[in-house]
């Protein structure tokens, strides 16, 4: 129960997260008692990931499937002034709350932002990818999900939400952000899971992303890029 109309709403897209979101949600659970909303915006999991996340939520929406349709349900549905994104498969360093709420008089005035970002596990290539992507964040002022994006309502409004298409959905909301203004790009570092670099192989999936992004910029279809990343096509039921 919010003791009052909170300034900031995480919104948490998810599809079969059971084994990462109960770790996600209790390192916010502090946040939550200062009055942060939690939203689970679920895309229709088949495990026990909304079962889960209910206890340690404020709201568990089902929307339909899709990052981009669930993360903008999760917006619909929240009431904070400050909006963050955050995937399931993040881990926090638990500097985030502070550094947001340190910002907090500069949302009044509408802003986007995100956090630095790095991939779990030792291995230098990744150490590499994390930081290749924070500095092309800063030179491009794109942003990408896994660096928690953040943004205003009243930004978030302006621009209409993510795009309603199942790939690249967080450059395309940082192409129109950055229209009204550059990101807050803050030091504090989270973590993304690498696991789908490891299963992957980590120079192919450096490889596929930089080729999916170049096709994009060049005006490549998202729908086929999806096809192209997982191998099936996105659902739209």
């Amino acid at each position: 129960m919010l003791p009052d109309s909170p300034w900031l709403s995480i919104i948490i897209p998810t599809l079969n997260e059971a084994t990462a979101i109960t770790g996600l949600l209790s390192a916010m659970q502090s946040w939550r008692e200062q009055g942060v909303e939690l939203i689970v915006a679920d895309g229709g999991s088949t495990d026990t990931t909304a079962m889960r996340a209910t206890p340690l939520a404020d709201h568990v929406i089902v929307a339909k499937p899709g990052r981009a349709q669930q993360m903008n349900a999760g917006a619909e549905a929240a009431v904070g002034q400050l909006l963050w994104f955050v995937h399931a498969d993040t881990f926090l360093s638990g500097d985030e709350y502070q550094a947001l709420h340190e910002c907090r008089s500069h949302w009044q005035q509408g802003g986007w932002g995100r956090f630095d970002v790095r991939l779990s596990g030792e291995d230098w290539r990744l150490r590499m990818v994390g930081g290749m992507m924070n500095l092309r964040s800063r030179v491009s002022a794109i942003a990408t999900g896994d660096q928690g994006i953040f943004v205003s309502r009243s930004w978030f409004e302006k621009v209409g939400g993510f795009p309603a298409q199942p790939l690249m959905e967080d450059i395309e909301i940082s192409r129109q952000l950055r229209r009204l203004g550059r990101p807050l790009c803050l030091r504090q570092v989270i973590t993304t899971d690498s696991r789908r670099w490891r299963d992957r192989g980590v120079w192919r999936t450096i490889g596929l992303m930089w080729w999916l992004r170049l096709r994009y910029f060049f005006g490549a279809d998202a729908a086929q890029l999806h096809r192209s990343y997982y191998g099936a096509p996105a659902r739209h039921d």
